[in-house]
């Protein structure tokens, strides 16, 4: 962003030149962004699951979302082995769940799944949240590099809603229940 579109968008000081941004300073930038929180899991023989907040539906014609996620994860090697995957979105009072896919010292395998009460998609296998908002049963269509992630774009082959509930959120590096 040029010095003058940095003032314009009501910026204060002065703006970084390009390729100049702190790590550190743009995890708490993008930290005030408050987003949604997945479990995006898979199944099969490259059972996984991973706790995710870059997420989001990307097209409805065809039906298609995102999900971002880190080369050195588990899940890149899952998701790229297995093609398919399921989206849990997380209720208010999922968040132990959540806390648990997000536990990079969990134990691995089917096994990471008996602490939580789940059921396998129908289309793809993938175990999806019992108590869940809703679910998403995915196909990956394609996969993009994008720095140390990849952005995987994935074909929806079904979806289904929960309870009306609130909503579990990551906002400022903590979870926040809403609704």
């Amino acid at each position: 962003m040029s010095e003058q579109a940095h003032v314009a968008a009501g910026g204060v000081g002065t703006a970084e030149p390009a390729g100049a941004v702190d790590p550190k300073e743009l995890r708490s930038v993008m930290g005030r962004f408050a987003t949604g929180v997945v479990v995006v899991t898979t199944g099969g023989e490259h059972v996984h699951g991973m706790t995710a907040n870059a997420f989001g539906s990307v097209s409805l014609d065809p039906p298609l979302v995102h999900v971002c996620v880190a080369r050195s994860a588990v899940m890149h090697r899952a998701l790229t082995s297995t093609g398919r995957f399921g989206v849990s979105v997380a209720a208010a009072d999922q968040e132990p769940a959540v806390r648990h896919f997000a536990d990079r010292e969990r134990v691995l395998g089917a096994a990471q799944f008996d602490v939580v009460d789940w059921a396998p998609g129908p289309l793809t296998g993938a175990p999806l949240l019992t108590g869940a908002l809703a679910w998403l049963e995915c196909e990956v269509v394609t996969a993009h590099p994008a720095g140390d992630h990849t952005l995987f774009l994935g074909r929806v082959l079904g979806c289904g809603s929960g309870a009306e509930q609130g909503a579990l959120v990551f906002h400022q590096g903590r979870f926040q229940r809403v609704g």
